[in-house]
């Protein structure tokens, strides 16, 4: 079972009160915008909740105006907080999976089209141990956004610091993951030696929030116990019409139970055993490199699905995930 989070210590729930408290129509105007998609508005991709440009017609009070840098901030954030309030989960990967995960890097042909597959609209990742320039990482807010005229993707990513919420925005196309970090990357900064420090800086926060996100993507994530999984939320009738309502509290989802323990044990095997032991001739214990692997379905003339797996770091002795018991922590 999920777990439910006291929403009154939550850090992204407090995030998106403060938001809502500050533009007390913002979720009203979501619910409207949804409410007139595909007939008074243009339709869009079902993988996003609503285009960035709705945010605008919020900060800027429905005024026809350029907004100033501060503004386009709070755009941002608001586009990343209005889909979270729908379900507000909160994934929390156990330590050993969130190390080997993060750690993965993203190379080979990884096409976006993976990223539609985020189990709800927005997610937030918690990322203990990651910091963003000086400052601790508490998580990170991901959702994707569509482009009216050109149809064009991004992930767009919602960094919660210490003291700062700093979004960032990954264009997602025709080409490999990596290729979308590499352009993001790219267009950071514009003095020379400032610009490869901040690249430098910068890959060491992205690539494992991209990683992390991949693995809630592919098509073994173990996501909870089993017995739910997260997702967008249904409709319901209202005399006013369909309209979604927004979730209670948070939800945490457990990430990686299992597989988590199953590493640990791996680990603890591979330290533990003797060489002389081994089972075959020449083969030694170790840890290979975590990488990710995929592989297309379906008719090459038709819709094709690309399917991923995450292979974890370990070569040999490996138990079964399925065999392991499941093990959620309590929270407090």
């Amino acid at each position: 079972m999920p777990i439910t989070d006291d929403k009154r210590t939550c850090r992204p729930r407090e995030i998106l009160l403060a938001l809502g408290r500050r533009y007390t129509e913002a979720w009203k105007v979501c619910d409207e915008f949804r409410a007139s998609k595909g007939a008074r508005l243009p339709d869009w991709p079902h993988w996003c909740y609503l285009p960035l440009p709705g945010m605008y017609a919020v900060v800027s009070n429905g005024q026809d105006a350029e907004l100033t840098p501060q503004q386009t901030l709070q755009v941002e954030r608001l586009a990343a907080l209005a889909a979270w309030r729908l379900t507000q989960g909160i994934y929390r990967f156990d330590p050993a999976v969130f190390e080997a995960v993060a750690h993965t890097p993203v190379t080979g042909d990884l096409p976006h089209e993976v990223l539609f597959r985020l189990p709800e609209w927005c997610v937030y990742v918690e990322t203990p141990g990651l910091s963003h320039g000086a400052q601790p990482l508490h998580g990170f807010f991901a959702h994707l956004d569509a482009t009216l005229d050109t149809g064009a993707a991004q992930l767009r990513l919602l960094l919660d610091a210490e003291d700062a919420l700093d979004p960032l925005a990954l264009p997602l196309g025709p080409w490999p993951l990596g290729e979308s970090i590499a352009r993001t990357l790219a267009s950071t900064g514009s003095d020379a030696v400032r610009h490869a420090t901040a690249v430098a800086g910068l890959r060491l926060v992205v690539e494992p929030l991209v990683s992390l996100l991949l693995y809630l993507c592919s098509q073994a994530a173990e996501i909870g116990d089993g017995s739910h999984r997260p997702g967008n939320p249904v409709p319901k009738k209202t005399k006013r019409g369909p309209r979604m309502f927004q979730a209670e509290r948070p939800t945490v989802w457990d990430v990686g139970v299992r597989l988590g323990a199953a590493l640990r044990r791996a680990y603890q095997a591979q330290q533990l055993r003797d060489p002389g032991h081994d089972s075959l001739p020449g083969l030694k214990p170790h840890v290979r490199r975590a990488h990710w692997h995929g592989f297309w379905s379906g008719p090459k003339q038709g819709l094709r699905r690309f399917d991923l797996r995450w292979l974890p770091p370990v070569a040999v002795n490996v138990e079964s995930w399925d065999e392991l018991p499941s093990t959620v922590r309590t929270v407090r």
